[in-house]
């Protein structure tokens, strides 16, 4: 018997649309935030608000998917809410209306995603290695938004930057209401609960979840100042977007090329290696910042340091936390690593950003350093048994 057909073209869609809305955010609301006349800290501190709402917004989300009859429309409403709280930013808002709107919006837009990826993988059950080919779609969006929005910046200004994310959002909505889980859960099984409780216990899951939060604290001076970064040093908008989308271009490879990697090396080195690639990054962006070929070589390693890293998780997280579990598993990846990690990142960023950004960068090496040790050492790969 043939398995089901897997509806990627839907799938795609929800990942090129989010992705593409964060590949105008990501970029370029740092640079919206100065232009607002905000300075670092006010920056940093807003800016953590994006990994602050991923603390608890990835796992209310998920339990309530998880606890309903119908899932999906919890899929729909973040969606939904996420568009309508961005409209916020059309209003004149000073530190303090930036802080609750960014708290709204960061919360919904937060949301949607890990269950999303629950969604994804009930699709691909015993089919995982075809997850990045669908995934992909979403660094497509990512780089066709970064390069397209850095050209529109320099000729409309950074002022502009909200109108132009608004339609990325409302095709997110559309795609929302297009998929749906591959079946129907008909009754909540709620004996999950302990069965995940003694999962997170385990010590491979341990090692698992703190190399991935330490990885996420390291990135947290590239999210929250690298164009700021590439600006002091002479890079116009459009240079900053090709820079970026360099980075997102290298990532698409690697996704394309997931299952073959996966059939060569385990999940757990692949992680630990991309892990060390990222120390190697940072220490390469905060000694030659003013070099172009070794920031293009730079942004082209986050093929390593963030899409192998990606993949890799992805791998563990459906491993670790098969079937149903996966949403609650998702979650927690979620709210601890790009929660916690990401809000210790960007705070930590803003506090070394008084030093330099050379010196932001070279601390968050050593970060970088400490989550790959921890990967190797403490084994982590997925589970001999269930």
């Amino acid at each position: 018997m043939n398995p089901p057909a897997i509806p990627q073209l839907r799938l795609a869609g929800f990942y090129f649309a989010y992705y593409a809305a964060l590949g105008a955010f990501t970029p370029y609301w740092s640079l919206y935030l100065q232009d607002k006349g905000m300075r670092a800290t006010a920056i940093s501190v807003l800016m953590s608000l994006w990994y602050a709402t991923r603390i608890v917004a990835p796992s209310t989300w998920t339990t309530l998917a998880a606890h309903s009859p119908r899932p999906i429309r919890w899929l729909r409403i973040g969606a939904a809410l996420t568009l309508a709280s961005f409209a916020a930013f059309f209003l004149p808002l000073g530190f303090a209306g930036l802080f609750a709107a960014m708290c709204l919006f960061c919360f919904f837009y937060n949301a949607v995603m890990p269950q999303f990826e629950s969604i994804t993988q009930s699709h691909l059950e015993g089919r995982n290695e075809l997850y990045g080919r669908i995934r992909v779609w979403g660094s497509i969006g990512f780089i066709a938004v970064v390069v397209a929005h850095g050209w529109l910046i320099d000729r409309f200004g950074i002022a502009r930057l909200p109108w132009l994310m608004l339609p990325l959002f409302a095709l997110m909505l559309a795609f929302a209401f297009a998929n749906r889980y591959a079946h129907r859960p008909d009754e909540i099984d709620h004996s999950l609960d302990g069965g995940f409780r003694a999962r997170l216990r385990r010590p491979q899951v341990v090692a698992f979840f703190a190399s991935a939060f330490l990885t996420q604290v390291s990135f947290g001076p590239f999210y929250t100042f690298f164009s700021i970064y590439l600006e002091a040093h002479g890079y116009a908008p459009t240079a900053q977007g090709l820079l970026w989308a360099a980075g997102v271009l290298a990532e698409i490879g690697v996704f394309f090329l997931s299952a073959r990697i996966f059939r060569r090396w385990d999940a757990g080195k692949v992680l630990a290696f991309s892990m060390a690639t990222a120390a190697l990054r940072w220490w390469a962006v905060a000694l030659w910042p003013g070099h172009e070929i070794v920031m293009l070589v730079a942004q082209a390693s986050h093929a390593l340091s963030f899409g192998a890293f990606f993949a890799a998780v992805m791998q563990l997280l459906a491993r670790f936390f098969p079937g149903r579990m996966n949403g609650h598993g998702q979650g927690v990846f979620y709210g601890l690593s790009s929660g916690i990690g990401g809000v210790a990142g960007a705070l930590l960023a803003g506090q070394l950003w008084r030093f330099g950004g050379n010196v932001a960068f070279a601390v968050a090496g050593f970060v970088a350093l400490a989550a790959a040790f921890i990967a190797w050492r403490g084994r982590v790969r997925p589970p001999a048994t269930a």
